[in-house]
Protein backbone atom coordinates (compact mmCIF):
# COMPACT_ATOMS: atom_id res chain seq x y z
CA UNK A 1 0.00 0.00 0.00
CA UNK A 2 1.09 3.49 -0.78
CA UNK A 3 1.20 6.79 1.61
CA UNK A 4 3.79 8.67 3.04
CA UNK A 5 6.58 6.85 4.95
CA UNK A 6 7.08 7.58 8.81
CA UNK A 7 9.63 9.64 10.24
CA UNK A 8 11.92 7.68 12.01
CA UNK A 9 13.74 8.07 14.98
CA UNK A 10 16.56 10.12 15.15
CA UNK A 11 19.34 7.73 16.75
CA UNK A 12 22.32 9.74 15.93
CA UNK A 13 20.88 12.56 17.40
CA UNK A 14 19.34 10.33 20.84
CA UNK A 15 22.69 9.24 21.33
CA UNK A 16 24.70 12.81 21.47
CA UNK A 17 21.67 14.21 23.54
CA UNK A 18 21.44 11.36 26.36
CA UNK A 19 24.95 11.22 26.68
CA UNK A 20 24.96 14.73 27.04
CA UNK A 21 23.54 14.82 30.01
CA UNK A 22 20.88 18.09 28.97
CA UNK A 23 16.91 17.96 29.55
CA UNK A 24 14.91 18.77 26.70
CA UNK A 25 14.53 22.01 28.65
CA UNK A 26 17.96 22.99 28.85
CA UNK A 27 19.01 22.15 25.32
CA UNK A 28 15.54 23.65 24.07
CA UNK A 29 17.15 26.87 26.17
CA UNK A 30 20.91 27.23 24.56
CA UNK A 31 19.27 26.92 21.30
CA UNK A 32 17.26 29.65 21.81
CA UNK A 33 20.23 31.91 23.37
CA UNK A 34 22.54 30.89 20.30
CA UNK A 35 20.14 31.64 17.93
CA UNK A 36 19.54 35.29 19.63
CA UNK A 37 23.54 35.90 19.68
CA UNK A 38 23.51 34.80 16.24
CA UNK A 39 20.71 37.16 15.28
CA UNK A 40 17.95 34.48 14.18
CA UNK A 41 14.96 36.13 16.74
CA UNK A 42 12.54 34.16 14.68
CA UNK A 43 13.96 30.62 16.65
CA UNK A 44 11.97 29.77 19.12
CA UNK A 45 12.70 26.18 20.84
CA UNK A 46 10.62 24.57 23.61
CA UNK A 47 10.92 20.79 24.73
CA UNK A 48 8.15 19.64 22.29
CA UNK A 49 9.75 20.93 19.58
CA UNK A 50 13.17 19.04 21.12
CA UNK A 51 11.49 16.04 21.51
CA UNK A 52 9.98 16.13 17.49
CA UNK A 53 13.62 16.82 16.59
CA UNK A 54 14.89 13.15 18.30
CA UNK A 55 11.72 11.46 16.98
CA UNK A 56 13.22 12.70 13.50
CA UNK A 57 12.01 15.80 12.32
CA UNK A 58 14.49 17.95 10.24
CA UNK A 59 14.87 21.66 11.44
CA UNK A 60 15.62 24.17 9.52
CA UNK A 61 18.56 26.33 9.20
CA UNK A 62 20.35 27.97 11.85
CA UNK A 63 19.05 24.95 14.37
CA UNK A 64 21.39 21.84 12.92
CA UNK A 65 24.58 24.23 12.74
CA UNK A 66 23.94 25.91 16.26
CA UNK A 67 22.92 21.69 17.37
CA UNK A 68 26.41 21.13 16.12
CA UNK A 69 28.05 24.05 17.88
CA UNK A 70 26.85 23.06 21.14
CA UNK A 71 27.65 19.36 20.84
CA UNK A 72 31.13 20.01 20.38
CA UNK A 73 31.72 22.45 22.83
CA UNK A 74 29.94 19.89 25.29
CA UNK A 75 32.41 17.20 24.34
CA UNK A 76 35.35 18.54 23.24
CA UNK A 77 35.34 17.13 20.06
CA UNK A 78 34.24 18.38 15.99
CA UNK A 79 30.65 17.16 15.89
CA UNK A 80 29.28 17.73 12.53
CA UNK A 81 25.93 18.61 11.33
CA UNK A 82 25.89 14.93 9.70
CA UNK A 83 26.66 13.42 12.40
CA UNK A 84 23.92 14.30 14.16
CA UNK A 85 21.85 12.62 11.66
CA UNK A 86 21.01 15.84 10.26
CA UNK A 87 20.85 18.16 6.91
CA UNK A 88 22.28 21.51 6.26
CA UNK A 89 19.87 23.04 4.23
CA UNK A 90 22.88 25.26 2.03
CA UNK A 91 25.76 22.20 2.07
CA UNK A 92 29.12 24.49 1.74
CA UNK A 93 31.46 23.64 -0.58
CA UNK A 94 34.68 21.11 0.30
CA UNK A 95 36.24 22.53 3.15
CA UNK A 96 33.63 25.10 4.22
CA UNK A 97 34.58 28.04 6.13
CA UNK A 98 38.34 26.83 5.20
CA UNK A 99 38.43 26.38 1.59
CA UNK A 100 38.98 29.87 0.38
CA UNK A 101 41.33 31.15 -2.42
CA UNK A 102 44.74 31.63 -2.10
CA UNK A 103 45.34 34.65 -3.67
CA UNK A 104 46.81 38.11 -1.68
CA UNK A 105 43.74 40.66 -2.28
CA UNK A 106 41.15 38.05 -1.37
CA UNK A 107 43.08 36.70 1.74
CA UNK A 108 43.52 40.49 2.76
CA UNK A 109 39.75 41.28 1.89
CA UNK A 110 38.71 38.08 4.05
CA UNK A 111 40.75 38.80 7.24
CA UNK A 112 39.55 42.49 7.19
CA UNK A 113 35.84 41.31 7.05
CA UNK A 114 36.38 38.73 9.68
CA UNK A 115 38.34 40.88 11.96
CA UNK A 116 35.75 43.49 11.57
CA UNK A 117 32.53 41.27 12.23
CA UNK A 118 34.74 39.79 15.55
CA UNK A 119 35.59 43.28 16.28
CA UNK A 120 31.99 44.86 15.86
CA UNK A 121 29.94 41.05 17.18
CA UNK A 122 32.01 38.90 18.80
CA UNK A 123 30.34 38.36 21.48
CA UNK A 124 31.32 34.92 23.14
CA UNK A 125 29.20 32.47 20.85
CA UNK A 126 28.39 34.82 17.92
CA UNK A 127 31.17 34.32 15.54
CA UNK A 128 31.14 30.63 16.67
CA UNK A 129 27.54 29.79 15.95
CA UNK A 130 27.85 31.46 12.53
CA UNK A 131 31.19 29.32 11.60
CA UNK A 132 31.44 25.33 11.25
CA UNK A 133 34.61 23.57 12.69
CA UNK A 134 35.99 21.69 10.04
CA UNK A 135 37.90 18.23 10.00
CA UNK A 136 39.70 15.37 8.10
CA UNK A 137 39.72 15.68 4.46
CA UNK A 138 37.40 18.98 4.32
CA UNK A 139 40.02 20.61 6.40
CA UNK A 140 42.79 18.76 5.21
CA UNK A 141 42.31 18.93 1.22
CA UNK A 142 42.71 22.84 1.69
CA UNK A 143 45.67 23.34 3.41
CA UNK A 144 47.60 21.25 1.39
CA UNK A 145 47.85 23.80 -1.40
CA UNK A 146 49.61 25.83 0.89
CA UNK A 147 52.07 23.51 -0.78
CA UNK A 148 51.61 24.87 -4.12
CA UNK A 149 53.37 27.19 -5.96
CA UNK A 150 52.07 30.47 -6.91
CA UNK A 151 52.46 31.69 -10.73
CA UNK A 152 54.56 28.95 -11.47
CA UNK A 153 57.56 30.39 -9.80
CA UNK A 154 57.72 29.11 -6.48
CA UNK A 155 55.96 29.87 -2.84
CA UNK A 156 58.07 33.21 -2.55
CA UNK A 157 56.89 34.63 -5.93
CA UNK A 158 53.23 34.33 -3.96
CA UNK A 159 53.44 37.99 -3.03
CA UNK A 160 55.23 39.65 -5.84
CA UNK A 161 51.91 39.50 -8.39
CA UNK A 162 49.23 39.81 -5.72
CA UNK A 163 50.47 43.40 -4.42
CA UNK A 164 49.96 44.77 -7.58
CA UNK A 165 46.62 43.57 -8.01
CA UNK A 166 45.76 44.39 -4.36
CA UNK A 167 46.80 48.22 -5.04
CA UNK A 168 44.96 47.86 -8.37
CA UNK A 169 41.72 46.80 -6.98
CA UNK A 170 41.03 50.28 -4.63
CA UNK A 171 40.89 53.08 -7.51
CA UNK A 172 43.13 56.00 -6.20
CA UNK A 173 45.56 53.43 -3.72
CA UNK A 174 47.89 55.37 -2.28
CA UNK A 175 51.90 54.62 -2.88
CA UNK A 176 53.57 53.24 0.41
CA UNK A 177 54.73 55.70 3.01
CA UNK A 178 56.02 53.69 5.35
CA UNK A 179 58.91 53.76 6.90
CA UNK A 180 61.68 50.63 7.87
CA UNK A 181 60.93 52.18 11.67
CA UNK A 182 57.38 51.82 11.21
CA UNK A 183 57.45 48.26 10.06
CA UNK A 184 59.64 47.48 13.19
CA UNK A 185 57.45 49.00 15.44
CA UNK A 186 54.48 47.36 13.61
CA UNK A 187 56.66 43.70 14.21
CA UNK A 188 57.63 44.61 18.03
CA UNK A 189 53.51 45.03 18.75
CA UNK A 190 52.96 41.23 17.62
CA UNK A 191 55.51 40.58 19.92
CA UNK A 192 54.21 42.74 22.93
CA UNK A 193 50.82 40.99 22.15
CA UNK A 194 52.30 37.67 22.76
CA UNK A 195 54.29 38.41 25.80
CA UNK A 196 50.57 39.69 26.79
CA UNK A 197 49.00 36.30 25.78
CA UNK A 198 52.03 34.33 27.72
CA UNK A 199 51.66 36.05 30.81
CA UNK A 200 47.94 36.90 31.12
CA UNK A 201 46.27 34.29 28.64
CA UNK A 202 44.02 34.80 25.74
CA UNK A 203 40.60 36.80 27.18
CA UNK A 204 42.67 39.93 28.40
CA UNK A 205 43.94 41.27 25.06
CA UNK A 206 42.16 39.05 22.30
CA UNK A 207 40.06 42.02 21.02
CA UNK A 208 43.24 44.09 20.71
CA UNK A 209 45.08 41.89 18.98
CA UNK A 210 41.73 41.69 16.50
CA UNK A 211 42.22 45.13 16.01
CA UNK A 212 45.63 45.62 15.30
CA UNK A 213 44.71 42.70 12.58
CA UNK A 214 41.96 45.21 11.18
CA UNK A 215 44.31 47.76 11.04
CA UNK A 216 46.98 46.00 8.91
CA UNK A 217 45.46 45.11 6.47
CA UNK A 218 44.08 48.36 5.84
CA UNK A 219 47.79 49.05 5.27
CA UNK A 220 47.92 46.33 2.72
CA UNK A 221 45.51 47.83 0.58
CA UNK A 222 47.89 50.47 -0.22
CA UNK A 223 50.43 50.10 -3.07
CA UNK A 224 54.00 48.80 -1.58
CA UNK A 225 56.87 47.86 -3.17
CA UNK A 226 57.73 43.81 -2.87
CA UNK A 227 60.12 43.91 -0.07
CA UNK A 228 57.30 45.80 2.47
CA UNK A 229 54.59 44.15 0.83
CA UNK A 230 55.68 40.54 2.00
CA UNK A 231 56.63 42.18 5.48
CA UNK A 232 53.30 43.77 5.97
CA UNK A 233 51.82 39.95 5.07
CA UNK A 234 54.10 38.58 7.59
CA UNK A 235 53.15 40.81 10.53
CA UNK A 236 49.50 40.48 9.04
CA UNK A 237 50.09 36.21 9.54
CA UNK A 238 51.49 36.89 12.94
CA UNK A 239 48.65 38.46 14.07
CA UNK A 240 46.59 36.30 12.71
CA UNK A 241 47.74 33.41 14.30
CA UNK A 242 48.00 35.18 17.45
CA UNK A 243 44.41 36.08 17.22
CA UNK A 244 43.45 32.30 16.49
CA UNK A 245 45.39 30.96 19.41
CA UNK A 246 44.00 33.40 21.52
CA UNK A 247 40.75 32.34 20.62
CA UNK A 248 41.64 28.54 20.99
CA UNK A 249 42.59 29.79 24.93
CA UNK A 250 39.15 31.31 25.23
CA UNK A 251 37.41 28.31 23.83
CA UNK A 252 36.43 29.64 20.40
CA UNK A 253 37.05 26.63 18.49
CA UNK A 254 35.39 27.44 15.33
CA UNK A 255 36.59 31.24 15.38
CA UNK A 256 40.50 30.02 16.13
CA UNK A 257 40.35 27.50 12.88
CA UNK A 258 39.58 30.43 10.76
CA UNK A 259 41.67 33.08 12.32
CA UNK A 260 44.57 30.34 11.60
CA UNK A 261 43.67 29.37 7.85
CA UNK A 262 43.51 33.08 7.17
CA UNK A 263 47.33 33.19 8.60
CA UNK A 264 48.25 30.55 6.76
CA UNK A 265 46.95 31.94 3.65
CA UNK A 266 48.80 35.46 4.78
CA UNK A 267 52.15 33.15 5.50
CA UNK A 268 52.02 32.08 1.64
CA UNK A 269 51.62 35.81 0.50
CA UNK A 270 55.09 36.57 2.65
CA UNK A 271 56.91 33.46 1.44
CA UNK A 272 57.46 32.70 4.97
CA UNK A 273 57.62 28.36 5.30
CA UNK A 274 58.93 28.42 8.71
CA UNK A 275 55.76 30.60 10.20
CA UNK A 276 53.48 29.02 7.95
CA UNK A 277 54.56 25.57 9.47
CA UNK A 278 54.42 26.92 13.00
CA UNK A 279 50.35 28.37 12.00
CA UNK A 280 50.05 24.77 10.92
CA UNK A 281 51.18 23.28 14.26
CA UNK A 282 48.59 25.73 16.05
CA UNK A 283 46.03 24.00 13.88
CA UNK A 284 47.24 20.52 15.19
CA UNK A 285 47.06 21.53 18.81
CA UNK A 286 43.93 22.46 18.41
CA UNK A 287 42.76 18.74 16.51
CA UNK A 288 44.53 17.45 19.57
CA UNK A 289 42.23 19.52 21.88
CA UNK A 290 39.09 18.04 19.61
CA UNK A 291 40.53 14.35 19.93
CA UNK A 292 41.50 14.35 16.38
CA UNK A 293 45.05 13.01 16.43
CA UNK A 294 45.12 11.78 12.85
CA UNK A 295 43.70 15.14 11.44
CA UNK A 296 46.57 16.50 13.96
CA UNK A 297 49.33 14.17 12.32
CA UNK A 298 48.34 15.19 8.80
CA UNK A 299 48.71 18.80 9.49
CA UNK A 300 52.16 18.11 11.45
CA UNK A 301 53.37 16.31 8.27
CA UNK A 302 52.36 18.69 6.15
CA UNK A 303 54.36 21.25 8.02
CA UNK A 304 57.39 19.68 8.23
CA UNK A 305 57.51 18.74 4.36
CA UNK A 306 56.62 22.40 3.86
CA UNK A 307 59.53 23.91 6.12
CA UNK A 308 62.14 20.94 5.84
CA UNK A 309 64.86 23.13 3.79
CA UNK A 310 63.79 26.88 5.55
CA UNK A 311 63.01 26.34 9.63
CA UNK A 312 65.75 26.83 11.94
CA UNK A 313 66.36 23.79 14.41
CA UNK A 314 64.18 25.19 17.20
CA UNK A 315 61.19 25.24 15.17
CA UNK A 316 62.11 21.08 13.54
CA UNK A 317 61.88 20.23 17.22
CA UNK A 318 59.10 21.79 18.01
CA UNK A 319 57.32 20.24 14.98
CA UNK A 320 58.81 16.85 16.51
CA UNK A 321 57.19 17.20 19.23
CA UNK A 322 53.72 18.07 18.35
CA UNK A 323 54.05 15.21 16.29
CA UNK A 324 55.58 13.05 18.96
CA UNK A 325 51.97 14.33 21.41
CA UNK A 326 49.82 13.11 17.63
CA UNK A 327 51.33 9.66 17.81
CA UNK A 328 50.66 9.63 21.75
CA UNK A 329 47.02 9.85 21.06
CA UNK A 330 47.04 7.78 18.48
CA UNK A 331 48.67 4.92 20.84
CA UNK A 332 51.63 4.87 18.35
CA UNK A 333 54.02 3.69 21.03
CA UNK A 334 57.21 3.57 19.15
CA UNK A 335 56.59 6.27 16.97
CA UNK A 336 56.25 8.61 19.58
CA UNK A 337 59.60 7.17 21.33
CA UNK A 338 61.34 7.95 18.34
CA UNK A 339 59.83 11.51 17.92
CA UNK A 340 60.25 12.88 21.21
CA UNK A 341 63.95 11.91 21.02
CA UNK A 342 64.32 13.64 17.82
CA UNK A 343 62.49 16.66 19.68
CA UNK A 344 65.53 16.52 22.06
CA UNK A 345 67.99 16.07 19.39
CA UNK A 346 67.27 19.09 16.92
CA UNK A 347 66.66 21.32 19.88
CA UNK A 348 70.21 20.92 21.21
CA UNK A 349 71.32 22.47 17.62
CA UNK A 350 68.89 25.48 18.44
CA UNK A 351 70.33 28.95 18.10
CA UNK A 352 67.85 31.34 19.65
CA UNK A 353 69.49 34.02 18.85
CA UNK A 354 68.26 33.91 15.14
CA UNK A 355 65.21 32.91 15.79
CA UNK A 356 61.93 34.72 15.07
CA UNK A 357 60.08 36.04 17.71
CA UNK A 358 57.00 33.73 17.31
CA UNK A 359 58.90 30.43 18.39
CA UNK A 360 60.66 32.33 21.43
CA UNK A 361 57.58 30.31 23.61
CA UNK A 362 60.20 27.01 22.57
CA UNK A 363 62.66 27.21 25.61
CA UNK A 364 63.57 23.99 26.69
CA UNK A 365 60.88 24.10 29.72
CA UNK A 366 58.48 23.94 26.69
CA UNK A 367 60.19 21.12 25.12
CA UNK A 368 59.64 19.27 28.73
CA UNK A 369 56.34 20.14 28.81
CA UNK A 370 55.82 18.60 25.36
CA UNK A 371 57.46 15.67 25.94
CA UNK A 372 55.93 14.87 29.33
CA UNK A 373 52.59 15.25 27.88
CA UNK A 374 53.21 12.87 25.16
CA UNK A 375 54.08 10.09 27.78
CA UNK A 376 51.14 11.28 30.03
CA UNK A 377 48.86 11.32 27.09
CA UNK A 378 50.18 7.48 26.23
CA UNK A 379 49.41 6.31 30.24
CA UNK A 380 46.06 7.34 29.38
CA UNK A 381 45.53 5.88 26.13
CA UNK A 382 47.41 2.35 27.49
CA UNK A 383 44.51 2.39 30.39
CA UNK A 384 46.20 4.42 32.91
CA UNK A 385 49.46 2.47 32.48
CA UNK A 386 51.63 3.09 35.41
CA UNK A 387 55.16 2.79 32.82
CA UNK A 388 54.47 5.67 31.10
CA UNK A 389 52.98 7.86 33.68
CA UNK A 390 56.28 6.97 35.51
CA UNK A 391 57.64 8.39 32.19
CA UNK A 392 56.15 11.67 32.24
CA UNK A 393 57.02 12.29 36.01
CA UNK A 394 60.41 13.44 35.81
CA UNK A 395 60.09 15.21 32.59
CA UNK A 396 57.14 16.90 33.85
CA UNK A 397 58.82 17.89 37.33
CA UNK A 398 61.61 19.67 35.05
CA UNK A 399 59.05 21.79 33.26
CA UNK A 400 57.23 22.98 36.05
CA UNK A 401 60.15 23.99 37.63
CA UNK A 402 61.41 25.93 34.32
CA UNK A 403 58.48 27.65 34.40
CA UNK A 404 58.43 28.71 37.71
CA UNK A 405 60.91 30.73 37.91
CA UNK A 406 59.39 33.04 34.55
CA UNK A 407 57.45 35.80 34.76
CA UNK A 408 56.10 35.69 30.86
CA UNK A 409 54.90 32.02 30.59
CA UNK A 410 52.42 31.89 33.54
CA UNK A 411 49.99 30.07 31.43
CA UNK A 412 52.37 27.57 30.78
CA UNK A 413 53.28 27.14 34.37
CA UNK A 414 49.52 26.90 35.09
CA UNK A 415 49.40 24.50 32.51
CA UNK A 416 51.83 22.09 33.71
CA UNK A 417 50.96 22.60 37.22
CA UNK A 418 47.62 20.41 35.82
CA UNK A 419 49.88 18.17 34.16
CA UNK A 420 52.26 17.61 36.65
CA UNK A 421 48.74 16.70 39.18
CA UNK A 422 47.17 14.53 36.32
CA UNK A 423 50.44 12.41 36.44
CA UNK A 424 49.94 12.10 40.11
CA UNK A 425 46.87 11.10 40.22
CA UNK A 426 48.06 8.35 37.24
CA UNK A 427 50.07 7.30 40.20
CA UNK A 428 47.62 7.16 42.84
CA UNK A 429 49.41 9.95 44.32
CA UNK A 430 45.93 12.07 45.15
CA UNK A 431 47.64 14.43 48.13
CA UNK A 432 50.53 15.49 45.73
CA UNK A 433 47.64 15.85 42.45
CA UNK A 434 45.58 18.26 45.11
CA UNK A 435 48.27 20.30 45.88
CA UNK A 436 49.56 20.82 42.22
CA UNK A 437 46.00 21.81 41.07
CA UNK A 438 46.05 24.01 44.40
CA UNK A 439 48.53 25.69 42.98
CA UNK A 440 47.57 25.85 39.28
CA UNK A 441 44.35 27.61 41.05
CA UNK A 442 46.33 30.16 42.75
CA UNK A 443 48.26 31.38 38.93
CA UNK A 444 45.22 30.73 36.88
CA UNK A 445 43.45 33.45 38.52
CA UNK A 446 46.00 35.40 37.41
CA UNK A 447 45.30 34.55 34.00
CA UNK A 448 42.12 34.97 31.44
CA UNK A 449 42.39 31.54 30.19
CA UNK A 450 39.03 29.31 29.72
CA UNK A 451 41.80 26.39 28.33
CA UNK A 452 43.69 26.65 32.01
CA UNK A 453 40.59 27.07 33.95
CA UNK A 454 39.21 23.69 31.98
CA UNK A 455 41.63 21.85 32.89
CA UNK A 456 42.10 22.40 36.52
CA UNK A 457 38.04 21.28 36.27
CA UNK A 458 38.76 18.55 34.76
CA UNK A 459 41.74 17.40 36.61
CA UNK A 460 39.52 18.47 40.33
CA UNK A 461 36.47 16.19 38.80
CA UNK A 462 39.10 13.13 37.89
CA UNK A 463 40.13 13.73 41.55
CA UNK A 464 36.86 13.67 43.30
CA UNK A 465 35.69 10.93 41.45
CA UNK A 466 38.80 8.46 42.19
CA UNK A 467 39.82 10.32 46.09
CA UNK A 468 36.93 11.80 46.47
CA UNK A 469 37.56 10.47 50.22
CA UNK A 470 40.69 12.10 50.37
CA UNK A 471 41.12 15.21 52.82
CA UNK A 472 43.17 17.52 50.61
CA UNK A 473 40.71 16.29 47.29
CA UNK A 474 37.96 17.28 49.30
CA UNK A 475 39.22 20.53 50.00
CA UNK A 476 40.60 21.21 46.77
CA UNK A 477 37.06 20.63 44.98
CA UNK A 478 35.50 23.04 48.31
CA UNK A 479 38.01 26.01 46.77
CA UNK A 480 37.19 25.12 43.03
CA UNK A 481 33.79 25.60 43.69
CA UNK A 482 34.42 29.33 45.11
CA UNK A 483 37.31 30.45 43.08
CA UNK A 484 36.57 29.19 39.99
CA UNK A 485 33.48 28.50 39.39
CA UNK A 486 31.77 27.40 36.00
CA UNK A 487 29.95 30.20 34.70
CA UNK A 488 26.73 29.60 32.82
CA UNK A 489 26.87 31.10 29.25
CA UNK A 490 25.24 34.41 29.11
CA UNK A 491 22.55 35.70 26.50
Amino acid sequence: MGGTPEKQPNAQLTSWFVRSGWSKGELARQVNRRARQLGAHHVSTDTSRVRRWLDGEQPREPIPRILSELFSERFGCVVPIEDLGLRSAHQPAAGGDVDLPWTGPQTVQLISEFSRSDLMLGRRGFLGVSLGLSAGPALLEPMQRWLVPSGGSGMAASASPALPALAASREGARPSRLSVQELELLESTASMFRDWDNQCGGGLRRKAVVGQLHEVTDLLQDAHPEAVGRRLYRITADLAALAGWMSYDVGLQPTAQKYLVLALHAAKEAGDRPLGAFILSSMSRQMIHLDRPDDALELIHLAQYGSRDSAGATTQAMLHAMEARAYANMGQVNKCHRAVRMAEETFAESQPAEDPSWISFFNEAELHAENAHSYRDLAYVAGRSPTYASLAHPVMAKAVEGFSADPVHQRAYALNLVGMASVHLLQRDPEQAAQCTEQAITVARKLRSERVNTRIRKTTHTAVRDFGDVTEVAALSERLSVELPEVAESA
